[in-house]
């Protein structure tokens, strides 16, 4: 899998000039923050040189507080539960080259969002963007493709996806039957969202 994205990242990279910025799509747990870290970080091998850096959208998931406010607690990764205009304005800052932008990452063991622990200097030639509604085509949501040079959608077999998402539940403390129901409940209706725009992807890999 990790091979396959680089056969297509490198050469893309090396034929433009400039800053590149590869979206990484696909449903809850296909493994993307997996595939995103590991590019970024191959991507840097002395044998490929290209400078780059994983940037994920999980960074702009409202907080648990706006989240009961709104009455979305129980559909927590939702499209509407992310400060989607906010990822918006993050993509156009890095594509505009700006010195140092500050990216936001989601912490699993605070299951809460954390603003500027992702540096990414103008000097970085390959951002790897990973999320599930990279490819939305309504809302803020709907300006993110035309900011993403290639994006690359990665699927996985359902009974793998669902098991890797209830051991996610049950490790924040739900039990087996509450876990399943967040699974089916809440996880697989956004992935039938997402999986609505895989033709909109330069490229499918399945893992």
């Amino acid at each position: 899998m990790l091979q396959a994205a680089l056969d297509v990242v490198v050469p893309f990279a090396r034929g433009r000039q400039g800053r590149v910025v590869v979206g990484i799509c696909g449903p809850p747990a296909a493994g993307k923050s997996t595939l995103s870290s590991a590019l970024a970080e191959a991507l840097q091998d002395v044998h490929i040189g290209l400078s780059s850096v994983a940037v994920p959208m999980d960074g702009f998931h409202l907080s648990n507080v706006e989240l009961d406010r709104l009455g979305l607690a129980d559909r927590k990764g939702a499209p509407e539960t992310f400060d989607s205009a906010g990822f918006v304005h993050l993509l156009r800052r890095l594509r505009a080259g700006e010195d140092l932008v500050y990216a936001p990452a989601y912490s699993r063991t605070l299951h809460e969002s954390i603003g500027g622990v992702i540096p990414v200097p103008s000097s970085v030639r390959v951002i790897v963007v990973e999320g599930n509604y990279l490819l939305l085509e309504h809302g803020p949501w709907a300006s993110v493709r035309d900011l993403l040079d290639l994006v690359l959608y990665l699927d996985a077999p359902d009974e793998v996806r669902q098991e890797s998402l209830v051991r996610r539940q049950l490790a924040k403390g739900l039990d087996l039957p509450e876990a399943q129901d967040w699974v089916s409940r809440s996880d697989e209706a956004n992935a039938s969202v997402i999986a609505a725009t895989r033709n909109r992807a330069d490229l499918i890999l399945t893992r």
